[in-house]
């Protein structure tokens, strides 16, 4: 059955026609994404930034499955670094502190907004490893985010402006059979049922991000239905995240950046970090639970 299924996704397991731009094409760039609700951006990260974050993924990810495979044996492969850290995030770490302030990424980030007055929400993400299957297609985001809902009952989420952007970066390259993302184009503003994985089309199990080249950034409204799809390959798949929330949207976080760690960034990137960073210690660390996805 792998074999068979390993020869199919070689085959068949890419979205048509996926674009993958570069950091210069700023206007394409907002273009895809308010058209699908998503975009592909390669060369965000360098190759030096690329084995920075691979390395950091790797030790990380070390961390977490020798206390998960302890404690939840049945976690089908797939780990969230957001909900298992502390504080939901991993900005204590200069790996993913490098992911709130990438000078190839803010202009296009600004560009959706056309403004650069947003702010970080947190830098997290998530790993498989080889084992895992198809994850149920989801959203990040639904209405029953108290500062997205409208008492009157008139306006829902998928109304509304994008609220906020999910950067993922592909901390290795994107192939066939590694666990892909699949992305269904165009489903940010559906309010049609997001269909169970025993009910997807065929097509949309193929829907994937693939092949796209490590360094590459996937730029996701978080409205948008995805998934993650089998892990047939032999090493850790990882995509580490950067969250950004849009310029009228405030959500409260726990405090999860060390001054040494703010201190690093650029004035603009300071700015981004303002709501998160912290004079105290910060209490950092994994304690896995069960749960379905944290961004």
């Amino acid at each position: 059955m792998t074999d068979a299924l390993r020869q199919h996704l070689e085959n068949n397991n890419s979205i048509a026609n996926l674009e993958i731009l570069t950091p210069d094409q700023v206007s394409d760039a907002v273009r895809l994404f308010y058209r699908d609700g998503f975009v592909m951006v390669r060369d965000v990260l360098t190759p030096e930034q690329v084995s920075f974050l691979r390395a950091g993924c790797e030790r990380e990810a070390t961390e977490i499955l020798s206390i998960g495979r302890q404690q939840y044996p049945s976690m089908m492969n797939r780990y969230s670094w957001g909900g298992a850290s502390i504080t939901n995030s991993l900005l204590h770490l200069e790996e993913w502190v490098m992911l709130a302030d990438l000078p190839t990424l803010t202009p296009i980030i600004t560009a959706i907004w056309d403004s650069s007055d947003y702010h970080l929400r947190r830098c997290a993400g998530e790993f498989c490893i080889p084992g895992a299957g198809y994850q149920p297609l989801h959203a990040d985001i639904n209405d029953g985010f108290a500062q997205y809902k409208d008492p009157r009952g008139l306006v829902e989420l998928r109304d509304l402006p994008c609220p906020m952007v999910v950067c993922n970066f592909l901390a290795q390259d994107f192939t066939r059979v590694n666990g892909p993302t699949r992305v269904i184009p165009g489903t940010h503003h559906s309010k049609a049922t997001i269909p169970s994985l025993e009910d997807e089309t065929e097509e949309m199990r193929l829907s994937t991000l693939s092949p796209a080249p490590a360094g590459t950034v996937m730029i996701r409204d978080p409205r948008t239905w995805h998934g993650g799809t089998p892990h047939l390959s032999d090493e850790m798949r990882a995509i580490p995240n950067a969250i950004f929330l849009a310029p009228w949207i405030y959500e409260r976080q726990l405090p999860s950046m060390p001054r040494e760690m703010f201190d690093l960034l650029s004035e603009h990137g300071q700015r981004l970090c303002e709501f998160v960073v912290s004079d105290a210690p910060i209490r950092a660390g994994y304690q896995l639970r069960m749960h379905k996805k944290s961004l």
